[in-house]
C-alpha cells in the first residue's frame, strides 16, 4: 500500500485541540500500518499562546508541554508564523484545516470565516465548531464541492459519535423526516441533578466546576448551544436553512422543583428536548424547549451529560443512538475519524 501524507494545521488549541493531539500521539504508528496515512500536524495557531508552523510537522509533545505550562508556541516554529489567523490559514503549509475555535452561538464568527478562507484556499476542511454549519452551511457546502475539498463535520453534535458518517454512508436512498434529541451536556446534567434535590443555582456551579458549563452558563441553560445543534442537524439532514434564531427555542431557568416534583407523579422528566420536522408545505420547523417526557421514551433515561438521538426516516422508521458521559477524547476523536475519511475520500 502506497503511503500518503496529510498535513494538518489546527486553528484552536484549547481542550479538545490538546485532545486531538494526545489521540493522535497514541494513534499515529497504528493509522500509518493500518490506512498507509502519514498524518502531521503542520500548524497551529491559538489567540494567547501564539502560532507555529513547520512543512515537516510540529512536535507535538512539545506544543502540548509548551501551551500546559503557559507557555508560546512560537518556539516550536520552522519560521515566524503570522499570528493573524486568516493569514496564517492563506499561508501554512497544509493538506487540511481544522477548525476548532470557541463558537460564538449568536454569529457563528470568526469560525465561519476561518472555514471560508480555507475552502478559498484550496484546503479540505474538518470542523468540530458548529458556528459555520448553523450559519452557512449551504454556501460552505457548495463552495466546498466547487474545489473539489471535503468538508466534513462529525464533532459538532454529539462530540464525534458518527452520526453524519452513519447517515451519510449507512443510509442509502433514505430521506430524514424528522429527529428528536437530547444534545446539551450541561442543561441534561443540571436537571439530573436537581432531580436529586440539589437547587438550580448549586447544580449550575457543580457542572462549572467539572467543566461542562462556562463562567456565564447562559448559551447552555437558555437553549442557544441546543439551538445551534438543532440548526445543525436540520441543515446537513433536512435541506433546511435555519439560523439559531429561527429556531423556538426555551431555555430551563424558569424550571423548579415543582416542575420536577409534577413531572415525577404523572411518570414523566423534564428534559431539553430538540426537535425538527418537515411540514406539510416542506419547510423545516425547529423548537428546543423543556418537555415532561414519559418514561416509556427513551429520553426521559439519558442521564447526566448523556446525550441521544432519534431519527425518523422513511425506511428505518425510527433508529436511536445514545452516547454516555462525553469527554473532550470523544470529540478529539471525531476530528480523528474526519482526517481518515479526507484521506481515504470518504466525504463525497
Amino acid at each position: 500500500m502506497t503511503r500518503s501524507l496529510q498535513r494538518v494545521a489546527l486553528i484552536g488549541f484549547g481542550a479538545v485541540g490538546r485532545a486531538f493531539a494526545r489521540l493522535l500521539l497514541r494513534k499515529r504508528e497504528e493509522i500509518l500500518q493500518r490506512y498507509a496515512l502519514d498524518l502531521r500536524v503542520t500548524g497551529i495557531i491559538t489567540a494567547r499562546r501564539g502560532a507555529a508552523w513547520d512543512p515537516e510537522g510540529l512536535d507535538l509533545t512539545a506544543a502540548l508541554e509548551a501551551v500546559e505550562r503557559g507557555g508560546d508556541l512560537s518556539a516550536l516554529s520552522r519560521s515566524p508564523a503570522p499570528r493573524e489567523t486568516l493569514a496564517f490559514i492563506e499561508r501554512c503549509p497544509a493538506d487540511v484545516v481544522v477548525e476548532i475555535t470557541v463558537l460564538d452561538p449568536r454569529t457563528g464568527q470568526p469560525a465561519t470565516d476561518h472555514v471560508r478562507a480555507a475552502l478559498r484556499s484550496g484546503r479540505h476542511v474538518v470542523t468540530a465548531n458548529k458556528g459555520p454549519l448553523a450559519f452557512a452551511y449551504r454556501e460552505l457546502r457548495d463552495l466546498a464541492r466547487s474545489r473539489g475539498r471535503a468538508f466534513l463535520y462529525e464533532s459538532t453534535v454529539m462530540d464525534g459519535a458518527p452520526l453524519f458518517s452513519l447517515v451519510r454512508e449507512g443510509l442509502p436512498a433514505t430521506h430524514i423526516l424528522g429527529f428528536r434529541a437530547i444534545l446539551n451536556s450541561t442543561t441534561n446534567f443540571i436537571l439530573t441533578r436537581m432531580e436529586e434535590g440539589i437547587p438550580f443555582e448549586e447544580a449550575v456551579r457543580q457542572a462549572q466546576a467539572i467543566g461542562i458549563a462556562e463562567a456565564d452558563p447562559s448559551n447552555d441553560i437558555d437553549g442557544w448551544d441546543a439551538a445551534v445543534k438543532t440548526c445543525v442537524l436540520a441543515n446537513v439532514w433536512m435541506e433546511a436553512d435555519l439560523r439559531p434564531d429561527a429556531v423556538e427555542r426555551t431555555g430551563i431557568r424558569g424550571i423548579g422543583p415543582e416542575d420536577l416534583a409534577a413531572a415525577r407523579r404523572e411518570g414523566r422528566r423534564i428534559r431539553l428536548v430538540c426537535t425538527a420536522e418537515r411540514s406539510a408545505d416542506g419547510t423545516v420547523r425547529a423548537r428546543v424547549a423543556p418537555e415532561a417526557v414519559p418514561l416509556e421514551d427513551l429520553l426521559a433515561h439519558v442521564r447526566g451529560t448523556s446525550s441521544v438521538i432519534t431519527l425518523r426516516t422513511d425506511t428505518l422508521k425510527q433508529l436511536t443512538l445514545i452516547e454516555h458521559e462525553p469527554e473532550p477524547a470523544q470529540t478529539a476523536f471525531g476530528i480523528l475519524a474526519d482526517l481518515i475519511n479526507v484521506a481515504r475520500g470518504h466525504w463525497g
